[in-house]
């Protein structure tokens, strides 16, 4: 999709992962620039990676002028942002002919290993530790994902799913992650009590995905929606 030369924004960058492999194809004659909302994102993608713009800033605002890139893309961020907003803004700082390419997850029961886990999160940590979890699969549904797109002013939208493997090196980091990195992230703390219990009866419940050495794997899937800014 991208090719040298072209002007490329990634919304939500994170660290810059993305960002990153794109400033190897676009070469001396493109620019990459990344946004992210959380300033700790931006400070480590700069670390990383200097020959990158990085910008803190927010998806529903970005501030940008219109008609800035040739390519906007997004990386498994549409789900914490206000949706059709942010794309409207992807939309306005695109080229007439720039093309937009957005990555959620599929949806959860679409992910058996995650779907457990909640309610998992949920009989134990309650509602809002099981709301954290689900979080990042609310926009599972591709049939939702075009109307949305299209209410946002958006042509020529198509909806891929992709499949993939989750590896974990056991069921204890895996969990773990979430409970101490995740959770807080989304504002839930549980008690020591809590993550603890949570952590034992995982070790049954997620059973079913472990391997004979251990670790952790199971099938995920996304749906990568591409899009022009005119017909």
């Amino acid at each position: 999709m991208v090719v040298e030369g072209e002007r490329v924004l990634d919304v939500a960058c994170g660290t810059g992962v993305l960002a990153r492999e794109i400033l190897n194809r676009v070469g001396a004659n493109g620019s990459v620039t990344g946004i992210d909302a959380v300033p700790g994102m931006i400070a480590v993608a700069q670390q990383i990676t200097p020959d990158v713009e990085w910008r803190q800033g927010k998806a529903e605002s970005l501030p940008f002028s219109d008609e800035s890139f040739d390519i906007v893309v997004s990386q498994f961020g549409l789900m914490f942002m206000d949706h059709v907003q942010a794309i409207s803004e992807m939309l306005r700082v695109l080229t007439s002919r720039g093309r937009l390419a957005v990555a959620v997850w599929n949806s959860l029961e679409k992910i058996p290993a995650y779907a457990a886990g909640a309610e998992l999160f949920e009989r134990i940590g309650g509602q809002q530790a099981a709301h954290a979890l689900r979080a990042p699969f609310v926009l599972g549904d591709a049939d939702e994902l075009c109307k949305m797109f299209s209410n946002a002013g958006a042509y020529s939208i198509e909806v891929t799913t992709h499949s993939g493997t989750a590896l974990f090196p056991s069921i204890r980091v895996m969990v773990e992650a979430d409970l101490r990195g995740w959770l807080p992230v989304m504002g839930v703390n549980l008690s020591e009590v809590q993550i603890r219990q949570i952590l034992d009866e995982a070790e049954c419940v997620l059973s079913s995905y472990t391997t004979s050495d251990g670790h952790v794997r199971f099938d995920v899937s996304a749906h990568i929606v591409t899009a022009k800014k005119s017909q």
